[in-house]
């Protein structure tokens, strides 16, 4: 749950009382198509190209060694996904005039951000993370005529970030309450849809559980600065632990329904099923994320000695409790040390180990484990749509030492 506070009493939620996850954006079921890393979309040209992958004007990845190890991933090193085009980018220049509308409580109102601003404040760490990250381990695994379409993700599509913003649960109970039989809370974002198609084949409108309504927070700040354009400003609605699709960029509507929406993106995107199959409402969404981890550093090879490993690591809607490291592949392990500040729950956590290696060939891997004792496994279970790919056996890192 987020501790809420009154706008004079701002709360940082920080070590175990953490809160609120991580976004990417919607999965695109096209191939990906490459580009130099110099060729940003406008609306991104603000970002480091050097640090990036531009796959698309929509599937921007973060080159693995970027990341760092202060934690907190700076935002023009931050990935980008995108389903449809964006609004206008007006909408950021007075962001405190966005409208909200919220519907299926009590009283229901569209405010203002302005408005929102008066009724509570937290700051949160989360992982905001693409439900496809890691989508090429699957795909390097098909065979014959398997395919799993999408963007070939490795570990760039991810990074952990602040947020500030209001919590849900304060606006809730300004507005009365929740109304009678809601299950789950549902966002609609305030993307453009073309001209002569069906609304709901391209809504980005996605519903999670009610069960979420204590974490939600609709933010409109990250890591300290107002969120762009490119990252869903002038509001976004993040969900703790969530993936990132269910993270709604421009949320313009926030509903508490007894039933998730009928959208595409929801009815039958995000949607867990086999290689070959189609997607239903049946299947299980692509909902919480699962504990992860990757090495971040070295990346390359070196001279024989003392080589410090680095990497990051995360449990989902768990806290992260450990982190095992291996140089020989998943061979035999040793445990690995968690450094910096602690930035709760749904943040990741650097990991180091210092190591003594001789001249040869390393295989680099990282196994973490969360607070429930849930352990990354070597390979998940292949799926259609290539989402929430956690193995570590394939993010490996092969490096000669000399």
């Amino acid at each position: 749950m987020i501790a809420t506070s009154t706008i004079g009493r701002r709360t940082f939620l920080a070590g175990g009382a953490g809160a609120v996850v991580a976004g990417g954006l919607l999965e695109f079921r096209t191939e990906a198509r490459a580009q130099d890393a110099t060729s940003l979309p406008d609306y991104a040209k603000w970002k480091d190209a050097d640090a990036l992958i531009v796959h698309s004007d929509k599937t921007i990845e973060t080159k693995r060694g970027e990341v760092g190890t202060s934690i907190i991933t700076p935002e023009e090193k931050l990935y980008i996904r995108n389903n449809v085009n964006a609004p206008p980018a007006a909408i950021v220049a007075n962001p405190e005039n966005w409208q909200v509308e919220f519907k299926g409580v009590r009283e229901p109102k569209t405010l203002t951000v302005a408005e929102l601003k008066t009724m509570g404040l937290a700051t949160v760490a989360t992982v905001l993370q693409c439900s496809g990250n890691g989508r090429k381990y699957f795909q390097d695994r098909l065979t014959g005529d398997q395919k799993i379409s999408g963007t070939p993700w490795t570990v760039g599509a991810a990074g952990c970030v602040l947020w500030s913003g209001v919590p849900l649960r304060a606006v809730v109970d300004t507005l009365g309450g929740a109304g009678d039989g809601a299950k789950f809370v549902t966002g609609t974002g305030g993307e453009e849809i073309p001209a002569g198609l069906d609304p709901k084949d391209l809504v980005v409108e996605r519903s999670v559980p009610i069960s979420n309504l204590d974490n939600v927070i609709l933010a409109w700040e990250m890591n300290g600065k107002p969120i762009s354009l490119a990252h869903g400003g002038p509001l976004r609605m993040i969900v703790p632990g969530y993936s990132g699709i269910n993270n709604v960029k421009y949320v313009k509507t926030v509903a508490l329904t007894e039933v998730e929406t009928d959208a595409k993106i929801q009815r039958s995107s995000y949607r867990m099923h086999a290689v070959g199959e189609k997607g239903a409402p049946d299947q299980p969404s692509i909902w919480e994320q699962p504990v992860k981890s990757w090495i971040t550093a070295p990346l390359e090879g070196a001279e024989s000695g003392r080589i410090q490993i680095a990497g990051v690591a995360f449990g989902g809607m768990n806290a992260v409790a450990g982190v095992d490291v291996s140089t020989d592949g998943g061979q035999t392990w040793q445990k690995g040390e968690f450094i910096g500040p602690d930035l709760g729950r749904f943040a990741w956590k650097v990991f180091v180990l210092p190591v003594e290696l001789a001249p040869g060939t390393y295989s680099l891997v990282s196994r973490a484990t969360d607070s429930e004792g849930n352990v990354q496994p070597e390979e998940p279970e292949l799926n259609g749509g290539g989402y929430s790919h956690n193995g570590w056996r394939a993010p490996a890192v092969e490096i000669n030492i000399v």
